[in-house]
């Protein structure tokens, strides 16, 4: 595993090597650390936090403050790995001036080395604006959970001509302004295929079959960390769900029946320090 910094140029390298990108979210130091530590190419910093890690109903009550702040979480415990930040809903659709002033306090404040737009063809001056400032951008089409109410619901795009037309011209406009890479989520596999073939920058599929140049998933989805429901898409590695639940019960269990802590993780006084209280209580 390399120890350098991946940018954007060496995901462009790879997809044009042929060479697989691995990417997973993050939304924290400690596991930025263990994600950044296991060789992973790429850590998103999603909105999808509002509802992993804030409890929120979907991603759409998110704010720009609390994306800057788990950024900067996540940018601390990662040496290797490239950071992006996600773009919250409503900080970059109102115009291109609040769009870049945002995505300036996500690299600026938070560290990221990139930022996640959702969108396609209208948000392609929104793209285009942001890299002329110097602000790498990755695309994301096809579910766009931002748009829940619109899509109505978390629902699979791309399966009738029109909408897979669409999402073509939208893949390919989102090229030409300037992203570095462009997520496909919730999409027919052959679909995918077809997008990365036209594309020449890397595609990173989140339920959208294996011909993409890359992958990612919701770390917490992997782990078994959601909860009982996950798209079809996600596949659980380890339920750590259930690990967890057990190893909080042996703690709760070894605590109420004083197991723990016993002597051997307890401090002791030394042996000096010992006489010499003693020898202050007699002298009184």
């Amino acid at each position: 595993m390399a120890s350098t910094k991946v940018i954007r140029q060496d995901l462009l390298k790879m997809k044009q090597e042929g060479k697989k990108i691995t990417a997973l979210t993050g939304y924290d130091y400690s596991f930025a650390r263990i994600i950044d530590q296991a060789g992973i190419d790429l850590i998103l910093v999603g909105d999808s936090l509002g509802m992993v890690i804030l409890g929120y109903e979907n991603t759409l009550a998110v704010t720009m403050d609390e994306m800057v702040h788990h950024v900067k979480a996540v940018k601390r415990g990662v040496k290797r790995a490239m950071v992006v930040g996600d773009m919250p809903f409503m900080s970059y659709q109102i115009s291109t001036e609040e769009a870049i002033k945002n995505a300036g306090r996500m690299v600026q404040e938070g560290g990221a080395e990139a930022v996640k737009i959702e969108g396609g063809l209208h948000m392609a001056n929104t793209v285009k604006a942001l890299v002329d400032i110097g602000i790498p951008v990755m695309g994301h089409i096809g579910l766009t959970p931002q748009s829940y109410h619109q899509l109505g619901g978390f629902r699979v795009q791309g399966r009738s001509e029109e909408t897979q037309h669409r999402l073509k011209e939208s893949a390919k406009i989102i090229e030409d302004s300037g992203a570095f890479a462009i997520v496909l989520e919730a999409i027919p596999m052959e679909l995918a295929h077809e997008i990365t073939d036209q594309c020449s920058i890397p595609t990173i599929g989140c339920g959208a079959g294996p011909d993409c140049d890359g992958q990612i998933v919701v770390t917490h989805d992997i782990l078994g960390l959601s909860g009982p429901t996950k798209p079809k898409f996600v596949k659980i590695y380890d339920d750590f769900g259930s690990r967890l639940s057990e190893c909080l019960q042996r703690y709760k269990s070894e605590v109420e029946s004083r197991v723990y802590p016993d002597k051997s993780f307890s401090y002791k006084m030394e042996p000096k320090k010992i006489q010499k209280v003693n020898l202050e209580i007699l002298s009184r």
